[in-house]
């Protein structure tokens, strides 16, 4: 696309947010507090499009996010704080300062020399992080901020040398777990077994697997079979629960079959 149809395209599309600001009874009394919530909606209806791999629905979510992007700016600009403008130009400021390998005399080869210098770089940007682990928001879901602590831990070198040492630590703790469900002591079973899942999702890095990523596609495989069942059961006049582990278990086994079939 020529650069003159994308202006022309984002202008259409920044006048018709001004538009709905100035004389729709909805948008015009939001405020950032109130579609914040929304925003956060937004973004994950945008993660599950990208699971889903669906180009229509990509889009369509990509779209939404700016919607909302382009808003915020234009509620600040009414109230004299900053612009679109300011946005664009400080994010260009940021991604130069950040990449000093491209458009300075820094090397860097590899996407790993690059993660651990923009840690470097971050904590020298103006009004940036001071700490390494400073900038992960506290309202992550706690499985995402587990993996950027141990990621961005690791960009600082504090780290496995060999990656198949992780698998002690993560024996290690799951025997520590055991230990204490024995003893049956809640505090401490709830303390080990986070730091099961801590060590399983720095396992997870550390050979290339999302935690994220890979429990939402388990959902998302659970929900699939298990509302088979439940389909399979009301067909068959039969209510859920009367169903025996071993008819369910036939059932489990069909509805992996299918998931087979619809993928090839």
């Amino acid at each position: 696309m020529e650069n003159t149809e994308l202006i022309s395209s984002f202008e259409k599309l920044y006048g018709t947010i001004k538009t709905l600001r100035k004389k729709c009874p909805w948008d015009s009394v939001q405020t950032p507090q109130t579609i914040r919530t929304l925003t956060i909606e937004e973004v994950y209806e945008l993660s599950e499009a990208i699971l889903n791999n669906k180009t229509s629905d990509f889009k369509k979510e990509l779209g939404d996010v700016l919607l909302h992007i382009i808003l915020y700016a234009v509620m600040n600009e009414e109230e004299g704080n900053f612009s679109l403008k300011d946005v664009f130009e400080a994010l260009n400021e940021k991604l130069i300062f950040r990449h000093p390998h491209i458009f300075s005399d820094r090397k860097a080869e590899t996407p790993e020399e690059v993660s651990k210098m923009w840690e470097e770089v971050k904590l020298k940007e103006k009004n940036g992080n001071k700490t390494v682990l400073g900038g992960i928001p506290k309202s992550l879901p706690s499985i995402i901020k587990a993996y950027r602590i141990s990621d961005k831990a690791s960009s600082s070198g504090f780290d496995w040398q060999e990656k198949s040492e992780v698998w002690k630590k993560v024996k290690e703790e799951i025997n520590e777990f055991e230990e204490e469900v024995k003893n049956q002591d809640k505090d401490k079973m709830q303390d080990e077994f986070g730091d099961v899942l801590f060590a399983m999702i720095n396992a997870g890095r550390l050979f290339g697997v999302n935690a994220d990523t890979a429990l939402e596609k388990t959902n998302q495989k659970f929900t699939y079979r298990f509302n088979y069942i439940e389909q399979k059961a009301k067909e068959q006049g039969k209510p859920l629960k009367t169903l025996t582990l071993e008819e369910m278990e036939e059932l489990w086994n069909e509805a992996k079959q299918t998931e087979k079939q619809n993928k090839q």
